[in-house]
C-alpha cells in the first residue's frame, strides 16, 4: 500500500500522478475547440517532449513518477472490474443506441488493457468502426466525428481528483465534457491495490462541482478553496464538512473570485513557492471577499465568517507567520496579465523555495529568484495552449512534512 500524505503546497514531493498527452490532443480540431476548453490546438510530438522534460526535472529531484494510464490499467486486472469499466466507460459516453454500444463493447474488449484506457482517454472516432455500419440516427446526420469524446484536458492531472492531507477528494467536474475524466480516479482508489480503501472526502456522485485546482492545502489546519467558475459554494461546504470530521483541519479559506476562463481556478491566480511565500497575480493583491468556515457545535454544523481582507491578512493570522506576497508578473499589469495568463503564477513545488516554472513567463522568474526562490525552468510552447501550467499538470500523492527531510 502507498501512504498519500499531502499536508501542505510546498514540503517535500516524494511521489506525484501525471498524465503524458496523447492521441487526445490530435483529436482536437478547430471546429470542436470551445466544446473541448481548449483555445489552440498543440503539436503532440513537442507536447510530449516538453512533458518528459517534466517528467525528468521530477525524478532528477528524487521524485517517484506515476502515470495515469499505468495506474487506471493495473485497477483493471480483474476482468469482471475490467468488464464493468467498459460498460460504465460506454453509459457515461452518453451512448444510447444499443447496437452502437454492442459494437463499442465489442471494439474496446478486444484491446489489451492498457491500450482499451488509452483509447477511452483519446476518443473514438466513428472511423474506428469502419466497415460497421452506422446504425443510429445520431451517427448519421451528426457531422462530430466522434462516437465517445476525447478527453484532451488529461494531462491536467490536478483537477479530477485531489490529495488532502491523507485521502482523496473524487472531484465533480464543473462541465460535461469533463466529468469521465474522474472515472479513473474512481477505479484507481476502489480497485488498485496500492491506492484503494483511501479516505474519500467527496464523491464524483456529489451534484455540485468542484475542481482539484481551486484546492489549495496551506497546511495541516488550514485549506483554501476557490469560489470559481469550476467550484460551487455549496461543494465547499459539503467538502468542508467531511474534512473536519476526518481531519484535524481548523479551516477552510473560501476565496471568492471573478467567474472567468482567466480565472478558472484558484492555482491560475495563487500559488505557493515557499513556506510563507506565495506568489499571486497582482488583482488580488488588493482587499477580497474571503469567507473563513470552521466547524460548529454541532455534527454538520458550519461557522461562516465573511471577511473583506487581503489574503496576506488572512494567510498571516491563520498560518500565525508573516506573509510575503510576490505579484506575478512584478505587479505590472500587462506583464501580470499577459505572464498569467500564460501561467505564470502556476507553480509546482517541489520542496520549500524550489519552484517548476514555464521558462516562457521571464519577468516572474526573474522576480522569483529575487525573493530568495529557486527556479526551475521548463519548456511550455505547446503544454501552455491548454492553459495550465506545472501545479495543473501534477497531482501531489506524498509530500513530506513542511520541515521533515530524509
Amino acid at each position: 500500500m502507498i501512504s498519500l500524505n499531502v499536508t501542505s503546497e510546498v514540503g517535500q514531493l516524494k511521489k506525484v500522478l501525471l498524465h503524458r498527452p496523447g492521441l487526445e490532443l490530435e483529436h482536437l480540431t478547430p471546429k470542436w475547440l470551445n466544446q473541448l476548453l481548449f483555445d489552440d490546438i498543440p503539436w503532440l510530438k513537442r507536447a510530449q517532449e516538453e512533458h518528459d522534460e517534466f517528467k525528468k526535472i521530477l525524478e532528477d529531484h528524487q521524485v517517484e513518477v506515476f502515470y495515469l494510464e499505468d495506474l487506471v490499467s493495473e485497477s483493471l486486472s480483474n476482468k469482471q472490474v475490467k468488464n464493468q469499466f467498459i460498460e460504465q466507460f460506454i453509459d457515461e459516453a452518453g451512448v444510447i443506441n444499443k447496437q452502437t454500444k454492442k459494437k463499442l463493447r465489442a471494439y474496446l474488449s478486444t484491446l489489451n488493457t492498457k491500450e482499451m484506457v488509452k483509447e477511452t482517454m483519446s476518443g473514438i472516432p466513428k472511423t474506428k468502426l469502419e466497415g460497421v455500419r452506422l446504425v443510429s440516427l445520431k451517427e448519421r446526420i451528426e457531422d462530430y466525428p466522434f462516437i465517445t469524446d476525447p478527453m484532451p484536458n488529461l494531462y491536467f492531472t490536478r483537477d479530477p481528483f485531489s490529495i488532502i492531507f491523507d485521502g482523496v477528494s473524487i472531484n465533480k467536474m464543473h462541465r460535461n465534457v469533463r466529468e469521465r475524466e474522474t472515472i479513473y480516479g474512481d477505479y484507481i482508489f476502489t480497485y488498485h491495490p496500492s491506492f484503494k480503501d483511501k479516505k474519500r472526502f467527496y464523491e464524483r456522485t456529489e451534484k455540485p462541482s468542484i475542481e482539484g485546482g481551486d484546492i489549495l492545502v496551506l497546511s495541516k489546519k488550514v485549506v483554501a478553496i476557490g469560489i470559481s467558475e469550476r467550484t460551487n459554494p455549496d461543494a465547499i461546504e459539503l467538502i468542508a464538512k467531511s474534512l473536519f470530521e476526518s481531519s484535524e483541519l481548523e479551516y477552510v479559506v473560501a476565496i471568492d473570485m471573478p467567474k472567468k476562463r482567466a480565472f478558472m481556478h484558484l492555482d491560475t491566480i495563487l500559488t505557493q513557492v515557499n513556506t510563507y511565500q506565495f506568489l499571486v497575480h497582482h488583482d488580488f493583491l488588493k482587499k477580497l471577499n474571503i469567507y473563513l468556515i470552521r466547524r460548529g457545535s454541532k455534527k454538520d454544523h458550519l461557522v461562516i465568517e465573511h471577511k473583506e481582507e487581503t489574503l496576506k491578512r488572512v494567510f498571516s493570522r491563520l498560518l500565525k507567520n508573516a506573509i510575503t506576497m510576490i505579484p506575478c508578473g512584478a505587479n505590472d499589469a500587462i506583464a501580470s496579465d499577459r505572464e498569467q495568463w500564460n501561467d505564470g503564477a502556476n507553480t509546482l513545488a517541489i520542496s520549500p523555495g524550489v519552484v517548476i516554472v514555464y521558462e516562457r513567463n521571464t519577468i516572474t522568474n526573474k522576480l522569483l529568484e529575487q525573493e530568495g526562490i529557486k527556479v526551475i525552468p521548463m519548456a511550455s510552447s505547446e503544454l501552455s495552449r491548454g492553459r495550465g501550467g506545472p501545479r495543473c499538470m501534477s497531482m501531489p500523492l506524498e509530500r513530506l512534512d513542511v520541515g521533515e527531510y530524509e
